[in-house]
């Protein structure tokens, strides 16, 4: 329902708990975002943690000068020097550019009158570079404006994106997790697809959605979602409770959204919540809203795929006779097993003859080679290089890959207290 709902759409940070860093890297190498253009242009050239940007238009200036003296009169490059402030505003910052300015005046004067009478290039050429070098200060004052302004917008990007994505410590309430986060749209930073740990009173509780649509109103979304899932999942004992305070809070989203007049107000959101209860370490809790079914991934090699659930979408539900919660079923994990949970963009990236990544079948030979590939960090670090691999680098759509397991009884537990 989801694919079709999205069909017509066009194709459009990264976490990974205690490894910063890692997936923001894969993002920025395929999808370059302008805030990364702008870092790239200011530390062009770097010389013990200093930026030496300055030595391109010195060095221009240098040959400018050097080529002048050396060839015959009729042959006069000097009035070049403009090409030394321009170079100086691309590259630089204002400072540097306006003293670029003045040294190629500078230049100019001195290189020129050293000129034999007839071979001197006049005031025409001084003009030139003299007005050559204020339009150049004044372009490079735009320039750093905007890469300013640029930097600002891509903060507060990455400020949205932290507040609705927010940091997970590491062995959360008795879990172990790992996530990877892929925006599509590496300009925007920030998209439909959410996730959250919530430890409580009654287990720990874990959502992975993804919101239908793109921008802002995706986000937005989203972040109702997760407000919810954070109160609910930390206060309601039965995750079926749980379950339908989502549903309502889509429902409410979407009132809320239609009452503004806003055109995005009939969106929908795909999640699977699971639950793992203190009670009984063997089992956990799962409910699905027409997201894909989540991987069992053991250390022993093997790969199984849980029960998707017969729920719909989150927003969806009163179009069916029953407008009730979907069913909460309980499913065996064994110890050392690693629940996977990705979005469309892993399932439904495509390689260059249109066929869809196969996900489980590719796990499973890998993790039967190394059991070790179990292990959340490595297993979404697995899936995030196999997706980009088969899809060639190009995310339709935004991606997430989550893995979380029970906690080793030896390590330390975080997150049972009251929060």
């Amino acid at each position: 329902m989801k694919r079709r709902a999205r069909a017509g759409r066009p194709p459009a940070p990264s976490h990974v708990p205690g490894r910063p860093g890692v997936a923001t890297a894969v993002v920025q190498r395929l999808n370059p975002a302008p805030r990364r253009a702008v870092l790239q242009r200011q530390q062009l050239l770097r010389f013990r943690g200093h930026s030496v940007t300055w030595l391109v238009p010195l060095l221009l200036l240098v040959t400018i000068t050097v080529v002048d003296f050396n060839t015959t009169g009729r042959f006069r490059i000097v009035s070049w020097c403009v090409f030394v402030s321009a170079i100086a505003a691309a590259l630089c910052g204002v400072w540097t550019t306006v003293a670029f300015s003045v040294l190629s005046l500078g230049t100019y004067i001195g290189t020129d009158f050293a000129a034999a009478e007839q071979y001197k290039s006049g005031a025409a050429d001084f003009v030139l570079v003299a007005v050559g070098g204020v339009l150049s200060v004044l372009a490079c004052e735009l320039r750093v404006r905007g890469e300013q302004r640029l930097m600002h917008i891509m903060d507060v990007a990455d400020t949205t994106r932290r507040t609705v994505l927010r940091p997970l410590p590491p062995s959360w309430g008795g879990l172990d997790h790992a996530a990877v986060y892929l925006a599509a749209d590496a300009e925007a930073r920030v998209g439909g697809d959410f996730y959250d740990v919530q430890p409580g009173p009654h287990g720990t509780r874990v959502l992975v959605g993804d919101v239908q649509g793109k921008g802002l109103g995706a986000v937005e979304a989203a972040a109702a979602l997760l407000g919810t899932f954070r109160e609910a999942g930390y206060h309601e004992a039965d995750l079926a409770v749980v379950a339908r305070r989502l549903e309502t809070r889509m429902r409410r989203h979407r009132t809320h959204i239609g009452a503004l007049g806003r055109s995005d107000g009939d969106r929908f959101a795909t999640a699977v919540l699971v639950g793992f209860p203190e009670d009984d370490e063997g089992y956990v809790d799962l409910v699905g809203f027409g997201h894909e079914a989540p991987l069992a991934v053991g250390p022993d090699g093997s790969v199984r795929r849980l029960p998707q659930g017969d729920g719909l979408p989150l927003g969806l539900a009163d179009l069916t006779a029953d407008p009730g919660p979907p069913r909460v079923r309980r499913v065996p994990l064994a110890p050392g097993e690693t629940v996977l949970m990705v979005t469309d963009g892993v399932t439904e990236a495509r390689d260059e003859q249109g066929c869809f990544y196969p996900l489980a079948d590719e796990l499973g030979r890998a993790v039967a080679r190394d059991p070790r590939l179990a292990e959340p960090a490595r297993l979404v670090r697995f899936v995030r290089d196999g997706t980009l691999r088969h899809c060639g680098g190009h995310l339709a759509d935004d991606t997430t890959v989550f893995a979380v397991r029970r906690t080793a009884r030896d390590a330390p537990v975080r997150g049972r207290s009251p929060s």
